[in-house]
């Protein structure tokens, strides 16, 4: 069963074509069937927010800003165009009974398995960060067990929230077996945590401090050969460069230093990923979903570079 919705049935005049997606790439009605290699799923969920709401309309905003990306078909610094590279549609948005937590997690979960087990990979726009949980779920069920590579403000290993809060998927997921916690890392993490736990935590002034090389080296060191799920939260970039988010924490990540970072990730076995937090209502000139964009891309620049071999 089709739980998601095309762009098409929206009536929004600033996207430049209804028949278009996430950088003016093609709707695909059907995702399950096709040759698509990986597809991108909007995601307009944020009832488990626990400070400012508006992340459901993440999707839209991120998908407008990468208009702005279009123009450059060798995108800097890669040498070669994505697009010619792997075979990429969008489905829109996912269509969930509104207000009921338990309906979406289910339809997200069969649709992201759906797409797995047809072949496709998923790329995920949120929406709030719980959105990743049952994305973990799906991506467990098909790949096994998963490395987790989490950039962040916040570890989001809480234990006192509850079923359905964004701050506790990474404190369940290891509980459920979606994850191994010692091959996971968190970067940019600065606000407070459980130090006990497994996880490897690279915080947001030792990312500042150290080297990108150094930050890249870490990273791969725990995660090996595992599969990966990648995720980003956009308030893992400081608020001086994405104030557009629920949960903004200063001291964060330039974008500058993100994007190098992810760059040097070609290396790892990546098998979903997703960006998430970014909440348009509380954007400036749209700066946090242009960074929520640029990440999207820059992640399925990564594949590229993984399938052709080359940057």
């Amino acid at each position: 069963m089709n739980h998601y919705t095309t762009l098409a049935g929206k009536t929004d005049n600033s996207l430049v074509s209804n028949n278009f997606g996430f950088l003016r790439l093609p709707l695909d009605f059907n995702p399950y069937e096709g040759n698509a290699e990986w597809v991108i799923t909007g995601i307009p969920y944020d009832i488990a927010v626990s400070g400012r709401s508006g992340a459901r309309f993440g999707p839209e905003s991120i998908r407008r800003a990468s208009v702005n990306l279009t123009w450059e078909h060798k995108r800097f610094p890669w040498t070669f165009d994505v697009r010619e590279r792997l075979n990429i549609v969008d489905c829109g948005d996912l269509v969930y009974s509104f207000g009921d937590s338990c309906d979406f997690v289910g339809k997200l979960e069969d649709h992201a398995l759906q797409l797995l087990q047809a072949g496709k990979k998923c790329l995920s726009l949120g929406g709030d960060h719980f959105v990743t949980l049952p994305l973990l779920r799906a991506h467990a069920k098909h790949f096994g067990k998963l490395a987790l590579v989490h950039f962040d403000a916040h570890t989001d290993t809480y234990a006192n929230g509850s079923e359905f809060d964004h701050g506790t998927m990474f404190y369940t997921a290891p509980k459920e077996g979606l994850i191994d916690p010692s091959r996971s890392v968190q970067i940019g993490i600065r606000t407070e945590h459980d130090k006990s736990l497994p996880f490897t935590v690279l915080s947001a002034p030792q990312v500042n401090d150290d080297s990108v090389e150094t930050t890249i080296a870490k990273i791969k060191e725990t995660v090996g050969n595992m599969p990966v799920y990648l995720t980003f939260d956009i308030d893992c970039i400081d608020p001086a460069f994405a104030p557009g988010t629920g949960t903004p924490v200063c001291g964060g990540l330039t974008t500058d230093r993100a994007l190098k970072i992810l760059r040097g990730l070609t290396d790892l076995n990546i098998v979903g990923m997703d960006v998430v937090e970014v909440a348009p209502a509380y954007d400036q000139a749209d700066i946090t979903a242009l960074a929520g964009a640029t990440i999207a891309l820059e992640m399925l620049y990564l594949q590229g570079a993984k399938k052709g071999g080359l940057k």
